[in-house]
């Protein structure tokens, strides 16, 4: 908050009331705080402003963490408060989003609901491919339900049809026919929300633009306005002439407009400026004009948006060479080389700033190109991009004038100048493109340890882009002389074009209710989240959201900046002497046990990894607490062996556990009796969980008995209240831990809390007052890692037919440095080694590797993911030395009938088969191969690849104590229920399938329902909701008798007559747990209750010139039983493949040599958005007589992705003359798939001995 010169107030309109200085309290909870960068959308507003030019009101989303306050003087501000509450009235947006299933765990929707709303206030009636581009251009990020729900909620408002329609015959595709395969088994359903339960879009009935503020806008005698803050001034300019005046005065002083870049560099870089002048909403600087020669666009103005809504040809080629009008006195600056490359003679002065840029109209013989390549197609920084500008002698291709430049290859934009000059006079042929790529990688030098790294990627990016301008200006000239001007051939056409932004559309089946179902019995019905309304309204209450407490201290914390280093001193002294410091607290402090079970709470005497907690600082604010944070000084020495990768702990023998192995048959033995025997090894990365709400605990100590409380977002409350007891040497039962809900966990918040309540809980028990510990997002990636970097060894021996006899399978994880979860997903990887396949004589064996990274953890899937990636590939080796497709080297080698697993477990592969015969036949899989082979034919530059694979998933755990359950169902005099049970709500529906189950069992008229979190159990879903059930069913007996002798009574008279008979109104409900075994000395047993079957087909588009791929289509068909509730159940499913998907194609963690984690922002780490989803997007639960638990099972399947880009790679390497077996590791990033499509490019670029020097990011798998 500032105070104004002249006792001014700061007036914003929001929410129909005003904010108008520091003295009025508005507590407005439902924008989330996720990234703090502008990057993931969750704390999406709507800004409106009135123009007074154009006299219209103009609404645009903003991220509310990026967007100073003081640059909001005179705007009307909407929150997702004031769009609608389940107090007074729900949005029609807010409603459909969560009756479309848009919301999961609930943390991104008041952000998607604001996204969506400001569209329509701005369009009442939009396009479909509007409502992609609100949600996937303006970073609305989601984690949790793979966005197709959200994107149907918002197409509710669209005036055309959404129903998918084929080949235009106004038939479903998936209309079911007499005698298709789902019909012989069962009715199918598609209907997931009933549309005409939604409330009509009104736009008559928004809330006004405030009067007040058109009054401000329009008055003619406008000041500046000065905001005084403790350490800096804010200024907005009045006039043009008053901006000159304040740039003249303070020089060094930033123009702050969207504060899109000031900020970030601000609050994650320590920059720090005494002074921002912000002329937004000048007048002078907010306009654009049009005349004969070009356009002048205000430096006001929003560029990018301006691009995008002009047409014509002549704005689509205007030229990259404009000028700057810049106001000293006025003048042109020419946007030119030197300019951009920061050149001081040709740079502003201090005094001076930008008014204006002016873009020429291009000429009829002059060629003018943008082009980029990123990570994600949208939203993300470009790892090359490029202007480029090439003007012709009239009537010829004879170069007159040419201009190259590129951006991120150096510190600023870097020119081709010298290339450029030496082709001038040359004709635009094929010589002259080679010359050009030689020269220009001459001339442009990335160096072997760039920042940033992807050196030879970026490198071939250069010449790649640039020879993607070659073609589209050969393009040009032949438009406009075809017969002077060949044309470029047709097989490389597909390469001028970038993949479009399609609106993703599709079906969701799953079998419909028996019609002679009681309709009030909801189990098999698509219900809604039992939070979903407050999701949307953001009354969901969350960590951060809970009130302040009286007292309560922030805490940040002092994290390690070596992987292994003595602890020679650490001062805490200057940390101290800030304002608002009440302590710092570190290993000392701990009054229990600092080192639990492996793990360390505060680092003492050691650093064993980079963002090791080695002390906290607890302060009245959270910034006071981060500044004093910074100020602790801490001298290290550090230690040998430093232990980064998998391949270092393999040399220095650096294990946490020991080797687990299974086997059967006789190997060594099958190896001498096969026709081939193939050898290779698969590098699989790690993931962040990038869960929307990050690590968040709330611990308040109590006044006696050393009791403490904490309210945290965690997967195993148990755990927390564990090694918080051990760490204030209390018991157990002096702990307390509350878990209502946290907004998106995927194995992250198992076992972190524990340790994270743990160090929180010292810092309450050492102030005695409440401590709140809200991670930043950089700071929870970095502490908390992530997925296990896998490294995958394989042998593999095989006849020429395709049967495999014989495979030895080694795996290695990096654990990191201490246990925390990694013997157990190393159990985990080794016991679901087979996938779906029989080899008769099998052996695989697992290690965790100990390293000197932060520990890595569970993750949704819990080792699957990583190691069957692996399977995947030695089976698609084998497909390609026997020149077979895989998907019939699969069917060769996949279960048939009643086996034993490996390790001797028996199980019945039927629901295997079925899916993936359903798979193959309902994807048109082969019709569809065969049309991907035919477009390959066609097209050089891009190539179509299609993958299917089949999953065998186990469900729960080899250790029969982990899987119990118990439930405790209350109720009371007035007839409501109170469920207390150890499940915990990540966005899964465990509550609303409880409530279903609860419903059918006995209670099918109460409409009033609560959940309690107790601590008793691990995190076995379908255990807690089955005793859910088997507490009503013992009340329901026990009401049976009073029920019988007043039939017509109503519950709460039933309830109130079994009071007066002392009948118990409590009943517990207990699952055993499935009674699971596994002797690891004799590698056999019963280990998992039951297994989860599917298959996914998925088709992509590679650009071979980029690395680039769009995901076309996907199929899924997943085993689940009956569904309890397949809105929720498919959500899994559909959320589980776009993490899937992400994690083997673009989410990558990069660490320093020194193993320094560089991915700590969304910024960094790419996550998929709503453009990266399929085009076509096709689930549907297939009925089993499996139990169910389909959310970490789904994962698997997003490798489907991952092998249809390998498809597509072969493809063209088979194009190319190439190997026809290589390994494509995963992730397969847009620089692997690259680098591993060889070309001409590829081979020309510079290559360095590694030997040389040090890169900037290692591989740590």
């Amino acid at each position: 908050w500032y105070k104004t010169q002249e006792n001014m107030l700061l007036v914003i309109s929001m929410q129909g009331g005003k904010c108008r200085n520091q003295s009025s309290l508005v507590r407005l909870t439902g924008t989330k705080y996720s990234c703090g960068g502008g990057g993931c959308g969750a704390c999406t507003v709507m800004v409106s402003r009135y123009n007074s030019t154009t006299k219209a009101i103009h609404h645009y989303p903003a991220t509310a963490c990026l967007v100073p306050i003081c640059s909001l003087y005179g705007a009307a501000v909407t929150t997702v408060e004031g769009v609608g509450s389940i107090k007074t009235r729900i949005h029609p947006v807010q409603e459909r989003l969560a009756k479309c299933h848009g919301t999961q765990c609930g943390f991104c929707s008041p952000g998607m609901v604001m996204s969506i709303y400001t569209l329509l206030r701005n369009h009442p009636e939009p396009a479909p491919e509007q409502i992609t581009k609100a949600l996937g251009v303006e970073r609305n990020l989601c984690h949790c339900t793979g966005y197709r729900p959200i994107v149907e909620s918002g197409k509710t408002f669209c005036v055309e049809s959404t129903v998918c329609e084929l080949k235009g015959s106004g038939k479903c595709c998936m209309d079911q026919e007499d005698g298709s395969l789902v019909n012989r088994w069962e009715k199918m359903c598609t209907k997931l929300y009933d549309e005409d339960e939604f409330q009509p879009l009104d736009p008559s009935q928004e809330p006004i633009f405030p009067p007040e503020l058109i009054r401000m806008a329009e008055d003619p005698n406008k000041r500046r306005l000065t905001f005084q803050g403790e350490r800096t001034t804010w200024i907005t300019p009045a006039t043009l002439n008053d901006l000159l005046e304040l740039k003249a005065n303070f020089p060094k002083a930033p123009l702050v407009m969207g504060n899109t870049e000031l900020g970030p560099s601000i609050k994650f870089k320590n920059e720090f400026h005494p002074v921002f002048i912000s002329p937004l909403g000048l007048p002078e600087l907010h306009f654009v004009n049009t005349t004969d020669d070009g356009v002048t666009i205000g430096a006001g103005y929003t560029l990018l948006k301006h691009l995008r809504t002009l047409a014509g040809a002549q704005i689509r080629n205007m030229a990259p060479a404009p000028s700057f009008h810049h106001t000293s006195h006025l003048s042109l600056i020419p946007l030119n080389g030197p300019f951009l490359e920061r050149s001081p003679e040709a740079d502003l002065k201090s005094e001076e700033i930008v008014s204006s840029v002016y873009i020429p109209y291009s000429t009829q013989w002059h060629f003018v190109f943008g082009l980029r390549m990123a990570q994600r197609q949208e939203n993300a920084f470009a790892i090359v991009n490029a202007g480029m500008s090439v003007k012709f002698e009239d009537g010829t291709n004879t170069i007159k004038k040419l201009q190259m430049f590129y951006g991120s290859v150096g510190p600023t934009t870097v020119s081709a100048s010298q290339t450029c000059k030496q082709l001038i006079g040359r004709q635009w042929d094929d010589q002259m493109l080679s010359d050009a790529c030689r020269w220009v990688l001459d001339e442009i030098y990335i160096p072997p340890a760039a920042e940033g790294g992807m050196v030879e990627y970026r490198r071939t990016l250069i010449i790649s882009l640039l020879f993607k301008f070659y073609l589209k200006v050969r393009r040009g000239l032949n438009q406009m002389d075809p017969q002077k001007f060949p044309d470029i051939p047709e097989k490389f056409m597909s390469a001028l074009e970038d993949f479009p932004i399609e609106t993703p559309q599709g079906i969701q089946m799953f079998q419909c209710v028996d019609p002679h179902q009681p309709p009030q019995d909801p189990v098999g019905h698509p219900v809604m989240h039992q939070s979903a309304i407050k999701h949307t309204t953001g009354e969901a209450v969350y960590i951060d959201d809970m009130p302040c407490i009286d007292q309560e201290l922030f805490l940040a914390p002092i994290t390690s900046t070596r992987a292994h280093a003595k602890i020679i001193s650490i001062d805490i002294s200057e940390a101290l002497a800030l304002p608002g410091v009440v302590d710092v607290i570190t290993a000392e402090d701990v009054p229990g046990d600092n080192n639990y079970q492996g793990e360390i709470f505060y680092a003492q005497n050691e650093v064993i990894c980079v963002g090791q907690i080695v002390g906290t600082v607890a302060a009245d604010t959270y910034a006071h607490a981060r500044e004093a944070a910074k100020k602790v000084k801490i001298a290290y020495e550090d230690i040998e062996p430093r232990i980064i990768t998998i391949e270092q702990a393999l040399k220095h023998n650096s294990f946490l556990f020991d080797e687990k192995k299974i086997e059967q048959g006789n190997v060594e033995q099958a190896f001498k009796y096969v026709d081939q025997i193939i050898e290779g090894e698969v590098h699989v990365e790690g993931q962040e969980h990038f869960y929307m709400e990050t690590s968040s605990i709330l611990a308040l100590p109590k006044e006696e008995d050393k009791e403490m409380v904490l309210h945290l977002g965690t997967q195993y409350p148990t755990r927390v209240q564990e090694y918080v007891a051990a760490a204030l040497n209390v018991p157990r039962n002096r702990i307390a831990c509350r878990m209502k809900r946290t907004g998106g966990a995927f194995g992250g918040k198992v076992a972190k809390p524990a340790v994270l309540g743990a160090v929180s809980a010292v810092a309450a028990n050492k102030t005695g007052r409440p401590i709140r510990f809200i991670l930043e997002r950089g700071d929870d990636m970095l502490i908390t890692a992530g997925r296990h970097p896998l490294l995958g060894k394989y042998k593999i021996g095989f006849m020429n037919n395709g049967v495999i006899k014989a495979a030895d399978v080694e795996y290695y994880v990096n654990g990191g440095c201490t246990p925390d979860e990694s013997e157990m997903v190393v159990e985990f990887i080794v016991l679901k080694s087979e996938n779906a396949y029989y080899i008769p004589n099998f052996r695989c064996r697992g290690r965790a590797c100990k390293t000197n990274l932060p520990s890595n953890t569970a993750f949704r899937g819990f080792g699957f993911p990583q190691g069957t990636v692996v399977v995947e590939a030695y089976i698609t080796a084998v497909a390609s030395q026997c020149n077979l497709p895989p998907e019939e080297v699969k069917e060769i080698n996949m279960y048939k009938r009643i086996s034993k697993t490996a390790f001797k477990q028996t199980f019945n592969p039927e629901p295997l088969r079925r899916c993936w015969k359903e798979c193959l036949e309902k994807s048109s899989f082969y019709t569809r191969k065969l049309a991907a082979e035919e477009f390959n034919k066609k097209n050089y530059w891009k190539k179509r690849g299609l993958a299917i694979v089949p999953m065998k998933f186990c469900i729960g755990i080899p250790t029969a104590y982990y899987n119990q359950a118990a439930t405790l169902v209350h109720i009371y005099l007035d007839g409501s229920v109170l469920v207390t049970h150890g499940g915990c709500e990540l966005g899964q529906g465990l509550y609303t399938k409880m409530i279903q189950v609860r419903s059918v069992s006995v209670f099918s008229n109460i409409e009033e329902y609560a959940c309690y979190i107790q601590l008793n159990n691990f995190f076995l879903r379908n255990a807690i909701t089955l005793n859910a059930q088997n507490a009503c069913q013992t009340l329901m007996a026990r009401l049976h008798p009073i029920i019988r002798k007043n039939p017509k009574g109503k519950w709460e008279d039933w309830i109130a007559k079994a009071f007066e008979k002392s009948i118990s109104l409590s009943a517990t409900g207990y699952f055993k747990g499935y009674q699971t075994n596994m002797d690891w000395e004799k590698g056999e047993g019963n280990a998992y209750p039951y297994y989860v079957y599917g298959a996914a087909c998925s088709e992509v588009e590679v650009n071979c010139l980029t690395g680039a791929h769009k995901l076309l289509r996907t199929d899924i068909f997943m085993d689940a039983a009956f569904s309890i509730n397949p809105a929720l159940d498919i959500g899994q499913v559909e959320g589980a493949f776009i993490q899937g998907m992400g994690f083997y194609t673009i989410e990558e963690l990069k660490y320093s040599p020194e193993g320094v984690l560089y991915s700590r922002s969304p910024d960094d780490y790419k996550i998929p958005t709503v453009t990266e989803i399929p085009e076509e997007f096709y689930v549907t639960l297939v009925r089993s007589q499996n139990p169910i638990g389909l959310g970490e099972a789904g994962m698997f399947l997003g490798s489907s992705v991952l092998f249809a880009i390998y498809d597509a790679v072969a493809a063209a390497r088979r194009e190319r003359g190439l190997a026809k077996t290589f390994v494509l590791s995963s992730p397969a990033t847009p620089e692997m798939i690259r680098m591993t499509c060889v070309d001409q490019f590829t081979d020309m670029i510079p290559r360095d001995d590694p030997s040389t020097f040090t890169p900037w990011s290692i591989r740590v798998s």
